[in-house]
């Protein structure tokens, strides 16, 4: 910003000052937009930390169901209806304990502008005392 001179005028003070808040207009505008993409970064990051969590244990589900059902019969001589009810509650437990983890991390992300709203107020305050 020019040094300001005695002798300008209005109207030349004020046309700097409308391209003095145009000018920061647009930089908070670019503050807004990177601060906004870093957030959904890492909200994109711990959706996909949700999803696959609830996959593993999809998938851990699918591949041990069938063997620890038979092996549980086999080895406590009970019923396959049984063995089967020990099994799926075992990975209902191991498949909460991900998708907690994965929700605990999503409500850790704070998604208001947080830096951009600072600076507004810092800009605001700067107008007000060029407006003096």
């Amino acid at each position: 910003m020019p040094a300001l001179r005695e002798d300008r005028s209005i109207g030349e003070l004020f046309g700097q000052l409308t391209q003095d808040m145009t000018l920061l207009v647009r930089q908070e505008l670019q503050l807004a937009r990177a601060e906004m993409s870093d957030k959904i970064s890492r909200l994109t990051t711990n959706v996909i930390s949700v999803a696959a969590g609830g996959f593993v244990a999809y998938l851990g589900g699918l591949a041990l169901v069938a063997a620890l059902i038979l092996a549980i019969r086999d080895l406590a001589n009970i019923s396959l209806a049984v063995s089967a009810l020990i099994v799926g509650a075992v990975l209902a437990i191991v498949g909460y304990v991900m998708l907690q983890r994965g929700m605990k991390e999503l409500k850790r992300v704070d998604l208001a502008p947080r830096r951009t709203v600072e600076s507004l107020k810092d800009d605001v305050q700067w107008a007000k005392e060029q407006r003096s």
